[in-house]
């Protein structure tokens, strides 16, 4: 569905390249141009690397379901509804089921590069620290998958439905066979994207609209448990990624930029 690892890193190398190439050339046209090519490279790498970690089968080692019970254990002390009892809402109305399908299976993508592109070109001095948490915190998840976690649809006896392939839209085949992989519940990327969205939003949005695209995080998360591709857990940890890659990144950055201009007053 979305562009493979491969096609990512040459169209990253290639605009490199270019970048390189043009390095000499002083047009207006080309200065204007340069910054959003050496953006796009970095998002280009990022997302190869994102792509390509996320096609390794993680084979599971006996204990990916006993770690999804162990996860609804825990979450009896919640007071939510559980996943079971709102996935059993929706059930009966066959368009919403196939509606949350479609946006468990398209939304995040398209929702973070729209929210990079909106930073990049009207709140530049507030992307690159949404950038560099998104890069931080998805960082986190890809270690944090390599503990197998069955998510709710793989619990035998639950009483889950897979509701993607009840409709014939699910984006997983066999475990490891898909856009990624099964067993890689814990915590929810999805979830920590859709918030990344929503923060991006209110910390740098001057509209009301700002407060609508924020909706797209709870939305996340609900479609993630109604779907039983994700526990409300697999969506808690993800955010609370968020605060500490925050806190790095900022004093990286203002570490680099006293060492750059204590260089320049020397």
């Amino acid at each position: 569905m979305w562009l493979p690892w491969t096609y990512a890193l040459m169209i990253g190398t290639g605009l490199s390249v270019a970048g390189w190439a043009a390095r000499p050339v002083q047009h207006r046209w080309v200065r204007t141009l340069r910054p959003f090519v050496w953006e796009a490279v970095t998002v280009f790498f990022l997302y190869a690397l994102w792509m390509w970690a996320g096609r390794f089968d993680l084979r599971d080692d006996g204990r990916g379901v006993e770690r999804g019970w162990q996860l609804l254990r825990w979450q009896d002390w919640m007071p939510l509804p559980t996943e079971l009892q709102m996935q059993r809402w929706i059930l009966p109305h066959g368009w919403l089921v196939q509606a949350t399908n479609v946006y468990y299976a398209v939304a995040h993508v398209p929702a973070m590069i729209a929210a990079l592109v909106w930073l990049f070109v009207w709140h530049r001095d507030r992307y690159e620290s949404v950038r560099n948490v998104l890069a931080l915190t998805t960082a986190a998840c890809l270690v944090g998958h390599l503990v197998t976690v069955a998510p709710p649809r793989l619990l035998p006896g639950a009483g889950f439905v897979d509701t993607a392939l009840l409709y014939g839209q699910s984006v997983y085949g066999q475990p490891g066979a898909g856009v990624s992989d099964q067993l890689a519940a814990m915590p929810s990327v999805h979830v920590l994207w859709a918030v990344l969205v929503a923060v991006a939003a209110i910390w740098a949005g001057r509209s009301r609209w700002k407060w609508l695209v924020a909706l797209h995080a709870p939305l996340t998360l609900w479609v993630v448990g109604v779907t039983a591709n994700h526990y409300w857990l697999d969506g808690f940890v993800a955010m609370v990624l968020i605060p500490p890659a925050w806190w790095l990144q900022d004093r990286v950055r203002g570490w680099w930029t006293r060492r750059l201009r204590d260089k320049l007053a020397a």
